[in-house]
């Protein structure tokens, strides 16, 4: 029993000796190596600090892609039957049945009445000219159209209304996409709702014109000399409101996509223009900014169409005048291969 217990204070003696040296030795160590760290940080003082700006940069770059303005996933090239009808469902009926993928719509589908449909069209022609009756007359019609110009100041003498009429059918004609005709003319004859018209867009344009438009939008339009001030919208005797269709709506209230529905709307404009100068009236196409909603309300007109042009006609006052603008030669607007 003396043994164990000697050979028990032995062992406890030297464990707590090698403790104490491994305590000593460590804090040692640690002492080194914190004078070490010391060192490299005074020797690279610079780069220590840049480091540190770097990876706060990166926080801050990770807290606003996944918070503030998170980025929305790239669509695919090769998307399903089913997310490209969900994309354009005015473009599917629900009781059509297709395979999983979006080209056998064309195929199973789109075919077969692209065929029924092909057998209804009808013929057409028109006349031909010989070639130097053609050059004639396109040359009498660039002449015609060459005499337009966008005019402010308007006569308040009283144009037919049957004239108007027959201009606006004409715009009518203008091709569209899918043959959807994506747009509505308004024709104001009213003085009060004129006056009213010209209120808001009076409004809306000195809002514009002060902290709206930018300085280079300004600057071109100085050689015009326009304002917020727009007497021509009561002055003339008539206005035309065009507006644009995105979607129409069918006898059952389903809503179907007008496709291509500013290009078609901008084209039946041009031919507006030109049926318009054809019989001596006079126009400046205006596009007021941020007026279509209240125009809309003016009116009663649907919530889905908006504000495309907004056209005074009439003829041009005694004293009515244009800038002294040129129009470029055909060499520089017409390239041929």
């Amino acid at each position: 029993e003396q043994r164990q217990s000697m050979r028990r204070s032995f062992k406890l003696s030297y464990y707590n000796e090698y403790k104490s040296y491994l305590s000593f030795e460590g804090s040692r160590l640690l002492m080194a190596g914190t004078e070490t760290i010391n060192e490299i940080l005074r020797s690279h003082k610079s780069l220590v600090k840049y480091a540190i700006i770097g990876l706060v940069a990166l926080l801050v770059k990770f807290v606003l892609d996944k918070f503030i303005f998170p980025k929305k996933p790239l669509n695919s090239t090769k998307k399903s039957f089913e997310a490209k009808k969900g994309e354009n469902k005015d473009l599917f009926e629900d009781n059509v049945v297709v395979d999983d993928t979006y080209n056998n719509y064309y195929h199973d589908v789109y075919l077969k009445n692209a065929e029924e449909n092909v057998k209804k069209h009808i013929p057409y022609n028109l006349p031909q000219l010989k070639p130097n009756e053609m050059i004639l007359q396109s040359q009498e019609f660039y002449k015609r159209v060459n005499s337009r110009r966008s005019c402010r100041y308007f006569s308040e003498q009283a144009v037919p209304r049957e004239a108007i009429n027959n201009c606006i059918r004409a715009a009518g004609t203008s091709p569209s996409g899918a043959h959807t005709q994506p747009w509505h003319f308004v024709a104001i004859y009213d003085k009060e709702t004129r006056e009213a018209v010209r209120e808001i867009v009076e409004e809306e344009e000195l809002i514009n014109y002060e902290k709206r438009q930018g300085k280079s939008w300004l600057k071109d339009l100085e050689q015009i000399g326009t304002t917020n001030t727009k007497s021509y919208i009561s002055h003339a005797p008539c206005i035309i409101l065009v507006f644009k269709s995105p979607f129409h709506l069918d006898d059952e209230g389903a809503k179907h996509n007008n496709w291509y529905y500013e290009a078609s709307v901008s084209i039946s404009v041009g031919i507006l223009l030109c049926a318009l100068n054809n019989i001596g009236l006079v126009t400046v196409t205006s596009t007021p900014m941020n007026c279509g909603p209240a125009l809309r309300a003016l009116i009663g007109r649907p919530a889905h169409e908006k504000l495309a042009f907004l056209l005074p006609i009439g003829f041009p006052s005694a004293d009515a005048v244009v800038p002294d603008f040129t129009r470029k030669p055909l060499e520089e607007i017409m390239s041929t291969v």
